[in-house]
């Protein structure tokens, strides 16, 4: 038994580690897409590109283990199926919930990894990738400002320059400040000089204009709008910290513990309330997931009657069902974050599956033996 046992959880465990890492490898790979020109435009190097894209490792294999579960799972007992190994074992006496044992150790495994992932790990590391993209963007987006192209620093500065050279110096300059409500600046000049400062980059603009608009109000209560021109042959602009408010950026939902999530601090909108509390419960929901999609897979390869050749159909129709609830959980959970009335759905969705298919391998009791016959 022991012997049989090891087995089984042999290929199952090689074959979750290889499906596991192979699948985050190609997420990573596209999603890392999105980043490359950080390196080839912007002059960032290659360590820190792979650094800032594997902060998001964590959040893929906490999304992917529950899956890399049940597809390990259904392939492996559906070839030793077709191997005729499962005939074998079950004339030897073993029911289907011993040959179950090996799949529900290891989808209990990847469930623990699931919730150290999902509880610690990944929130600390969305955390620094959202607040390096933020110090990439904002902080050093004026040193990566790019020739003959309108970079937004931020969401209420846009600099344009027709030419850098490699010692740093901007000419042909457009700068749209428009971080001062009400009072947009437009200024061009010659040349610039990008430098950094302790507070972050600045940047020096020699032979320019200075124009913005203004709201002047009439002796009659009336107000109309005048423009100003200053002409300067020096002038500086900080680039940095372009659109966050009170040096503070409002942390989104991926990135807060659960405790955070449960209890947020005041001035958090209702409708980030719902977020957070989703989140919350699909953090505590995902890793169960990974014990239901193991009895939904081992529910599909171990009932029915044998067929000589139909290991094709098990496999069509677990992946049938399995997609099906994952298209089924993304509208749950979107559906939750706007209606919190809606949340015992998560957990329905994580539970069920492996409720009905655990019914399933159990022989289905309670149904009458011809309608078993007749399902199978």
């Amino acid at each position: 038994m022991k012997r049989i046992d090891a087995y089984i959880m042999r290929q199952l465990g090689l074959s979750l580690i290889a499906v596991t890492v192979g699948l985050a490898a190609l997420v990573w790979l596209t999603q890392s897409l999105r980043f490359i020109e950080l390196v080839l435009d912007r002059g960032l190097s290659i360590w820190v590109f792979l650094e800032l894209t594997g902060l998001l490792l964590p959040s893929f294999f906490g999304v992917i283990l529950p899956i890399t579960a049940f597809v390990v799972t259904l392939f492996t007992y559906v070839r030793l199926s077709s191997d005729r190994e499962l005939v074998v074992m079950r004339a030897a006496g073993l029911s289907n919930w011993q040959l179950a044992k090996p799949a529900m150790g290891i989808s209990a495994l990847a469930m623990s990894v699931c919730f150290i992932l999902n509880i610690w790990i990944t929130p600390a590391s969305h955390e620094a990738f959202r607040e390096w993209q933020f110090e990439i963007r904002n902080e050093m987006a004026g040193l990566l400002l790019q020739e003959g192209v309108f970079s937004s620093v931020g969401d209420d500065l846009t600099v344009y320059a027709r030419d850098r050279d490699s010692q740093g110096t901007l000419r042909g300059i457009l700068v749209h400040d428009a971080r001062e409500r009400g009072a947009p600046v437009t200024i061009i000049a010659e040349t610039g000089r990008i430098t950094s400062t302790p507070q972050g980059p600045r940047v020096t603009l020699f032979n320019g204009q200075r124009q913005q608009v203004e709201r002047v109000m009439q002796p009659d209560g009336s107000s109309t709008l005048r423009l100003s021109v200053l002409s300067f042959q020096e002038n500086s602009l900080d680039l940095a910290r372009a659109n966050r408010a009170e040096g503070q950026r409002f942390r989104n939902a991926q990135e807060r513990s659960l405790g955070e999530l449960f209890n947020p601090e005041e001035g958090v909108s209702i409708r980030d309330r719902g977020r957070f509390l989703a989140e919350a419960h699909q953090r505590l929901s995902g890793p169960v997931t990974a014990i239901s999609f193991s009895l939904l897979a081992l529910a599909v390869a171990l009932t029915g009657q044998f067929r000589r050749f139909g290991g094709g159909f098990h496999l069509f129709a677990g992946c049938i069902l399995m997609v099906g609830l994952l298209a089924l959980g993304l509208g749950i959970g979107n559906v939750a974050a706007r209606q919190s009335a809606l949340l015992p759905l998560i957990w329905a969705h994580a539970l069920l599956p492996g409720m009905i298919s655990a019914w399933v391998i159990s022989g289905m009791p309670g149904v009458p033996t011809q309608i078993r016959g007749y399902a199978r």
